[in-house]
């Protein structure tokens, strides 16, 4: 049997290898392949990292073995020698998962050094200035990632050596600073881990792979793969790269480039570099980047080959390139490229480009825009007459377009516990690093002080499609004080600050925002993904509002209209307290008649909105306890108002008070034990839709929606009420109208009777929230409580009710979709959960036949691209 190989040359692999190389180890595969000039090295695969995990956390003594042959392979690539003392070969340890993830996984540069070949590389070099100040970053790197010595602590030491020698920047320190540094960092380790700095080069190689492997379960990256559905069994790759020197002096350097500018889209390359730096200097901000077109007055020969290089390398991948590049002496190298992380209107600009300028059909252009990034076109926008009347305090880097305003929270651990609690926040940090990822999701806006448009705030806050604006030099902060500065002005946790990341502005205001409109390249792009969708997108709403916001975002109905939610009004949650509060039938109907014209007036409302879309109104849903007071404050003010007792009152709270109101008394429960309530709601349906007919001439066709059903007899006995009410209402008006009458499946007793359910009902709407509840056996909101530890146990890696569980729920769905068609071919199928609004959610729905998903309004968009996406996918 042929030995598994777990180790690839570059030399060896190419862009189709993704899933076994990685994102970045298949493209420095297909760069070598073009004759690009890439450093040479190795890929350790992603089931070598996936062998590391079932092994315990430990690489196997073959995979070890393998490294080692093609280290060897390396040295006679290079003509250099891993761990010599003549001419030693020095490497990086990168990560590379499938999916670019970035700043969330650990790097390690110039492996090999050690005490002896730092030296020989200062002799060789002729430039001890250059070898000792790679020793000292190698040193930090490794002790941070690999041994768990903070990086803080050799922060600390240079910036004390700094203040000692009366220097402002790294690059102002002299050989024979950097040599003391490099003891004091080594003293430092030796203090922190009692042990001497690792000198063996292969050592350092194996506890540095072994590192990367780790850090794929570390807790920045499995947040960021939740927050972005990519599974733990994919693993990631390591990395290993022959290194280049960009800080060799003023003929080196290192930066990053986009072959489209990531924030707007429009065709001009794009980039950031430092002279005499290294990778990290440029992404962590400590030093301020020149812009790219600097490098042309620089060194014009230079310029051109990278100008040529990154044409090819967007021509090649027909997408937008995101390049890291090293100059070594007046060399050029590229260390990798992948496809850029964008905002939202870049993609929209870029996707719609590309298509114009013939690189893309319709169909490829629509897979390169993530559905989730649209939400940050449809939030809210600063007012302009309100921009107008402010003055910007301070201005930084317009880093990620939209507007963003809350109060000040100095760290990422603030950040969310305030956002949890209810507050808006934003995030003011001198940089932002891979530990602040939660922090950042809590935000509504991330500033800093330092960094760059490719600085990690950047990059991280496009991919979230959060505002914000970086290398804000003006602001001083001090985060152990929690307070920022300008001007004189000092600014707390207590004070709102506004940002707008489209023109980098800063406000110490609150500024009003406004809701934008679908217009330019997203409604191009949107009209695209409609042409090409088998599924159509209905919206959850319950108000004219709700539904006129959803209709302008391209809704094509109502799929959910939760009737409870019109009766928490202030002008009628009265009138249903009495109704609950009834001691008879007719008491009950006396209260149901007052709330019959305003239930009308919704509706009738709902409908204009609509047009002649359809809509599902779901009857009353939620148990009658929670229409009723809890405190007895509560029931003590509401008892004098409704004319009754303390004691009376408090004994109908208690008798309505349930155990488990999950499944308690709710739902369709609720019209068998009152069916006069079935009759004022079917009432007010069909009223509304022939006043309507008559008023606007729009055919309304009302779809009734009985909630909770778990046995077709449940269905039958309400929607004979339906039906009945609906007949006589039609005869009073002398207005004939089609309706239908339908159920929500959320039991799962309902999926798997679906065949029978089906003869009664003419629809089925897949209700997953309540679903997910009732198959896994929690509540969402008691499972908030202990999720976070099936999180990091590694138990789930999705939260159910954000992403449907295929496999469970999913399976139940599928059930009742075949079994209700078996019976009723015609039956039309929706889903209106929560995950109907989540792209891999509407995927399985688009592959199991539904009809349309219907989602909450701002996420319309969203999901008639993901449909999109998935009838690229998997047409039907």
């Amino acid at each position: 049997m042929e030995k598994k190989k777990y180790v690839y040359l570059f030399s060896e692999g190419d862009e189709t290898m993704k899933n076994l190389l990685g994102g970045k180890g298949a493209n420095l595969a297909e760069m070598t392949k073009l004759g690009i000039p890439v450093p040479q090295g190795f890929i350790v695969t992603t089931e070598a990292c996936n062998k590391y995990y079932e092994d315990g956390k430990k690489i196997s003594d073959a995979i070890i073995e393998e490294i080692q042959e093609n280290i060897k392979k390396l040295e006679e690539t290079t003509g250099k020698e891993f761990g010599s003392l003549e001419n030693p070969l020095l490497v990086s340890v990168r990560s590379g998962a499938r999916v670019s993830m970035p700043g969330m996984m650990d790097t390690i540069l110039n492996l090999g050094l050690n005490d002896t070949s730092v030296e020989v590389m200062a002799k060789l070099t002729n430039n001890p200035r250059f070898a000792y100040d790679s020793y000292r970053r190698f040193i930090q790197m490794f002790s941070d990632v690999v041994m768990g010595v903070e990086k803080r602590l050799f922060e600390n030491l240079i910036d004390e050596m700094k203040e000692a020698r009366g220097v402002h920047f790294d690059t102002d320190l002299t050989a024979d600073d950097l040599k003391e540094l490099v003891g004091k960092y080594k003293e430092l380790y030796k203090k922190e881990k009692g042990e001497d700095f690792i000198q063996d080069p292969k050592k350092q190689l194996i506890e540095a792979v072994t590192a990367v492997f780790r850090s794929w379960d570390n807790p920045r990256a499995i947040v960021y793969r939740r927050l972005n559905d990519i599974p733990g069994e994919w693993g990631t790759a390591v990395n290993v790269q022959q290194m280049v020197f960009g800080n060799k002096g003023e003929t080196s350097g290192t930066g990053v480039a986009f072959s489209r500018n990531a924030a707007t889209g429009e065709k001009e390359i794009y980039g950031e570099y430092l002279m005499n730096a290294q990778g990290e200097d440029v992404v962590a901000g400590i030093r301020t980047p020149l812009p790219i077109a600097k490098l042309e007055e620089q060194n014009p020969a230079i310029y051109k080959q990278f100008m040529d290089i990154v044409h090819t390398l967007e021509n090649h991948y027909r997408d937008m390139q995101d390049m890291e590049f090293t100059i070594e002496e007046g060399v050029l190298y590229f260390l990798q490229t992948r496809n850029g992380k964008r905002t939202a209107q870049a993609a929209l600009k870029i996707a719609v480009d590309l298509v114009e300028e013939g690189m893309l059909t319709k169909e490829q252009a629509i897979l390169k825009v993530e559905p989730k990034q649209l939400d940050s076109l449809l939030h809210p926008t600063f007012d302009t007459a309100e921009i107008k009347k402010s003055t910007a305090i301070a201005k930084g880097l317009p880093a990620s377009p939209g507007a963003a305003c809350g109060k000040i929270s100095f760290t990422a651990e603030e950040a969310k516990e305030r956002a949890a609690a209810g507050e808006k926040v934003v995030l003011v940090r001198l940089e932002t690093s891979p530990e602040d990822i939660e922090g950042m999701i809590a935000a509504e806006g991330i500033l800093t002080v330092r960094g760059g448009m490719t600085s990690h705030a950047a990059v991280v806050a496009r991919g979230m499609g959060t505002c914000c604006v970086a290398g804000c030099g003006t602001l001083k902060v001090n985060e152990e004080e929690k307070t920022l500065e300008v001007d004189g002005k000092v600014y707390t946790t207590e004070d709102y600050i506004s940002i707008d990341g489209s023109t980098g502005n800063v406000y110490g205001e609150a500024i009003d925002t406004v809701t934008p409109e679908i217009s330019g390249h997203f409604a191009t792009f949107m009209a695209w993904a409609d042409e090409i969708r088998a599924l159509k997108i209905r919206t959850n709403a319950d108000s004219p509002r709700d539904t006129k916001q959803a209709v302008e975002f391209g809704a094509e109905g109502i799929g959910l209209c939760r009737t409870e939610h019109m009766f928490f009004a202030e002008d009628r949650i009265m009138a249903v307290r009495e109704m609950i509060v009834a001691k008879n039938e007719e008491e009950r109907r006396a209260a149901l008649e007052k709330l019959l014209p305003m239930q009308r007036e919704d509706f009738i409302g709902i409908y204009e909105e609509l047009e002649e879309r359809p809509a599902t109104i779901r009857f009353l849903d939620p148990p009658l306890h929670e229409f009723l007071p809890h405190t007895d404050e509560e029931i003590e003010e509401l008892a004098k108002t409704m004319g009754l007792t303390f004691e009376e009152l408090k004994n109908t709270v208690e008798s309505l008070h349930e155990f488990n109101p999950m499944m308690g008394h709710r739902g369709c429960r609720l019209a068998v034990s009152y069916p006069e309530i079935a009759e004022m709601q079917t009432r007010a349906v069909i009223e509304a839709a022939i006043e309507v007919k008559k008023n606007k001439g729009y055919n309304i066709v009302p779809e009734i929606m009985i909630p909770l059903v778990g046995d077709i007899k449940e269905l039958k006995f309400v929607k004979d009420i339906v039906v009945r009410t609906a007949e006589t209402v039609m005869e009073e008006k002398e207005t004939k109208l089609d309706y239908l009458v339908g159920t929500m499946i959320e039991i799962p007793r309902a999926a798997v009777t679906a065949d029978e359910i089906a003869k009664e009902a003419e629809f089925f709407s897949f209700g997953t929230n309540d679903l997910t509840q009732m198959t896994f056996g929690f509540s969402r909101d008691d499972a908030a409580k202990f999720l976070n530890d099936y999180y990091e146990r590694k138990v789930y890696e999705q939260d159910p009710f954000a992403k449907l569980d295929q496999n469970g729920v999913g399976q139940l769905v599928k059930m009742a979709a075949e079994k209700g068609r078996a019976t009723r071919p015609n039956i039309k199928l929706g889903i209106c959960g929560e995950h109907g609004g989540d792209p891999s959610s509407i995927e399985f729905c688009h592959n199991v036949g539904l009809n349309y998903v219907s989602c909450s309004p701002f996420r319309v968009p969203v999901a008639r691209l993901a449909a999109a996406q998935a009838q690229v996918k998997n047409p039907r």
